[in-house]
């Protein structure tokens, strides 16, 4: 069965490539436009792995990282972050800090190190 990788990310040009880089190596995509969404997202599809941007409306990234870490059940999902700011001291337990544009090799590799 193919990981799920779940993409929070409220910009669609972003989310539509992330969608196709991950699609085109093996992956499972669902996706979220916010942080709320998101929680939602992560209780019902389970992924194995959350891409993550940090500015958003609504909630910022960071919030949503502190309430995925306080569900017992989803607290040791894997988070990258993918974000323009300069924020990887804002979540510092994520697996990776990748700044947009990114190179998508790189974010696959990551993601194939973590998660296989």
């Amino acid at each position: 069965m193919p990981k799920k990788i779940l993409i929070i990310d409220d910009d669609p040009i972003v989310v539509r490539y992330l969608e196709a880089v991950f699609s085109d190596n093996g992956y499972e995509t669902c996706t979220a436009s916010s942080t709320m969404e998101g929680l939602e997202v992560v209780k019902q599809e389970k992924p194995d792995l959350i891409t993550l941007d940090l500015q958003m409306p609504g909630e910022w990234g960071p919030r949503f990282y502190r309430k995925l870490r306080k569900d017992k059940d989803l607290r040791d999902t894997p988070v990258i972050v993918v974000s323009g700011i300069d924020g990887d001291h804002a979540i510092k337990d994520a697996i990776a800090f990748v700044k947009k544009p990114f190179d998508p090799e790189k974010l696959v590799g990551i993601v194939k190190n973590t998660i296989g």
